[in-house]
């Protein structure tokens, strides 16, 4: 999205007359493209008949942010999405919950039925990694599910 946002600037800032320079269209099937646009150019003159152009014709770019953004435009509205969402959310709270109950298990439970100190490390150890496993989540649904930044050397 902000790549289509920063090229429509580019392509508005060449001007109707010189759009070639303004995009590189390289490749064979690309040919209908440009045969469309020399016929709009020589039949309708740039232009369409119920729209006057304009000088700031397009709108501002949006923030990064706003162009990213996945929760309201896509997720609040899609039943599977939402749906996996609030699982999510459940499972992320679930893990939490168990990871103080595992604590409070050692705290309560400690000299009866946690006699060893191996014991007790396998129950801190499990808790340390239910909160670790909900903190994963918590972040694997920040960057699903409501904003993941754009990073093209990643793709």
């Amino acid at each position: 999205m902000s790549l289509l946002h920063s090229e429509r600037a580019n392509y508005a800032a060449a001007g109707l007359d010189n759009w070639q320079n303004a995009c590189y269209v390289p490749t064979s099937s690309d040919g209908q493209v440009i045969a469309f646009r020399n016929w709009f150019r020589k039949y309708c003159k740039n232009q369409v008949g119920w729209a006057t152009p304009q000088a700031d014709q397009l709108p501002p770019t949006p923030t990064k942010d706003q162009l990213m953004e996945r929760y309201c435009s896509h997720v609040a509205q899609c039943t599977s999405c939402s749906g996996a969402l609030k699982a999510m959310r459940a499972l992320e709270v679930a893990l939490q919950v168990a990871s103080v109950a595992v604590v409070g298990f050692l705290a309560v439970a400690k000299g009866t039925v946690v006699t060893s100190a191996v014991q007790g490390a396998a129950v801190v150890c499990v808790a340390v990694l239910c909160f670790a496993a909900s903190r994963w989540l918590a972040n694997f649904i920040e960057k699903n599910f409501y904003f993941q930044d754009y990073v093209h050397a990643y793709i």
